[in-house]
């Protein structure tokens, strides 16, 4: 059996990113280089990577195919939202209630990659 392990990112200024990733969404480092970045995260490893290549626009609350998004749990989804848009950083959707028992928002980082954030509402799926 396969074990997930790592989520890599592709960023285009590896130092404004991990500031981004660890000054503003709280992630702890664990190992940075000019090319490579670890954070230590529960369950898995967010990694960084440098890239000359831009991303693609995206824009608005839309899943595409063949694209996939990080995202992760917080224990008070409003005050994180206040923390992040204090910040500066893109909000696509503010947090909403869904039905499967999350409050979830959405946003953007540096390069435009989407990320979601949620928090579980009385017995929903962590």
């Amino acid at each position: 059996m396969a074990k997930f392990s790592y989520s890599v990112v592709f960023v285009s200024n590896m130092k404004r990113s991990i500031a981004f990733y660890r000054d503003i969404i709280g992630l702890p480092l664990r190992f940075e280089s000019e090319e490579w970045t670890e954070f230590d995260t529960p369950g898995t490893t967010l990694a960084l990577h440098h890239s000359e290549t831009p991303a693609t626009p995206e824009s608005g609350d839309v899943n595409r195919v063949g694209q996939c998004h990080l995202s992760f749990t917080v224990d008070d989804i409003d005050a994180f939202h206040k923390h992040l848009v204090a910040k500066g950083v893109a909000c696509v959707r503010p947090p909403q209630e869904e039905a499967y028992g999350r409050k979830l928002a959405k946003y953007a980082d540096l390069d435009g990659l989407p990320f979601t954030v949620s928090q579980p509402m009385g017995g929903g799926p962590q």
